[in-house]
């Protein structure tokens, strides 16, 4: 994980992945030897940001206020800004 390297880490959400930013709704995956979800999102959240799609917060009827402590609603914009910026490697999977 990028955190453990010392890299600054930004999770940007979109889709169903939204709600891994919900409290309580950090779905556990159960996968063998895998940190469990709740503790990578917590681990990005202390040390990183997590960022939700405006669209899929709005398709969801979430709102800032539903989100985990630190974590935020932008849009593709801001996603945008953030990919291109100088000495930034953006990961997508």
């Amino acid at each position: 994980m990028g955190v453990a390297a010392g890299a600054s880490v930004s999770v940007w959400l979109t889709g169903e992945a939204v709600w891994f930013a919900v409290p309580g709704r950090q779905p556990d995956l159960e996968l063998p030897y895998a940190t469990p979800v709740a503790e990578l999102v917590e681990t990005v959240r202390l040390a990183g940001a997590i960022t939700v799609c405006t669209q899929c917060a709005a398709r969801r009827e979430l709102i800032d206020g539903d989100l985990i402590e630190s974590a935020r609603i932008q849009g593709a914009v801001s996603f945008v800004e953030a990919a291109l910026a100088d000495n930034v490697q953006a990961l997508v999977y």
